[in-house]
């Protein structure tokens, strides 16, 4: 298992990955679905590379031996793109990802049930300062924000909410498996997930296919989702479960942060604050504090 340091590490330059991901797609010509399907299947093909430089060989047994939670896993990666990019069809995307970082709060509520981890005063204190954040940052308070509220918005966005949760519980599950061969079986059984949602759903054939957008696409999929990923899953082997899922708000934060910074995009003083508060309250979790259980 990997040193608490060296895991809070891991999980923190992922989220900041996964936070600037923003900024590649915006340059990027082409779908959501296509753009997701891409990420998975490019990024097995990076990893089957990295593996075969690296020269340290497939653990087939380990996998083997847990085979069916890292399929499992692997298409609930892919479900939870389809479910998420389907809640941007009925609501706004700062209302989906809102109900879409529900995901960690399930994980930290979950996490007594199945790691015996004990949830700290401080804990709660700090999903609390975090969820309020993570409203601010959702933009749902701004005006006219809250007549786009849908119903099958959020049940799609909640829906992919408890597939990312079920995808952070069996990798922290999967400790005995190498990170970077379960994330190599979980990314290409994503990327087929996403093949029959593609086609069904776009006419690929009607697609320009130019230099910049190839560029940015194959950044995106092996930074942002082959490294990412692979840096993500293997923090989950030294962290506890309510670590992991507090610091997953450093993702929406950033985003925040790249899209006043490079995107030059309009910011409300709420999503500032907001971006503080996630921040704050992500730090404060890690401050060692005499815990008060419950």
């Amino acid at each position: 298992m990997k040193s608490p340091v060296i895991s809070r590490i891991y999980i923190i330059v992922s989220m900041v990955i996964f936070g600037s991901i923003g900024v590649f797609i915006k340059f990027i010509d082409f779908p959501s679905s296509y753009i997701s399907m891409c990420r998975g299947l490019l990024a097995f093909v990076f990893m089957v590379l990295f593996v075969v430089v690296r020269k340290k060989g497939f653990n087939f047994s380990a996998v083997k031996k847990n085979l069916l939670w890292i399929v499992l896993s692997g298409a609930a990666i892919g479900f939870n793109w389809v479910l998420l990019f389907e809640s941007y069809k009925f609501t706004t995307v700062a209302v989906s990802t809102l109900f879409y970082y529900f995901a960690p709060v399930l994980v930290i509520v979950f996490s007594p049930l199945f790691f015996k981890e004990k949830i700290t005063l401080q804990k709660i204190i700090c999903v609390i300062i975090i969820l309020v954040g993570s409203v601010f940052v959702s933009g749902v308070l701004e005006s006219g924000a809250r007549n786009q509220v849908s119903f099958a918005g959020i049940a799609l966005a909640l829906g992919a909410a408890v597939l990312y949760a079920f995808v952070i519980i069996i990798n922290k599950k999967l400790s005995a498996v190498p990170a970077i061969d379960r994330t190599m079986v979980q990314m290409l059984m994503a990327g087929f997930v996403m093949v029959p949602y593609t086609f069904l759903t776009e006419d690929v054939s009607s697609f320009v296919f130019e230099g910049k957008s190839i560029i940015f696409l194959l950044i995106v999929c092996v930074i942002h989702t082959g490294v990412a990923y692979l840096l993500y899953f293997a923090s989950l082997d030294g962290l506890p479960a309510q670590t992991c899922g507090i610091l997953s708000y450093i993702d929406p934060a950033v985003a925040v942060i790249f899209s006043m910074t490079i995107l030059r995009e309009g910011v409300s003083i709420l999503g500032i604050i907001g971006a503080i508060l996630i921040i704050g309250g992500a730090v404060l979790s890690e401050i060692s504090i005499k815990k008060t259980s419950i």
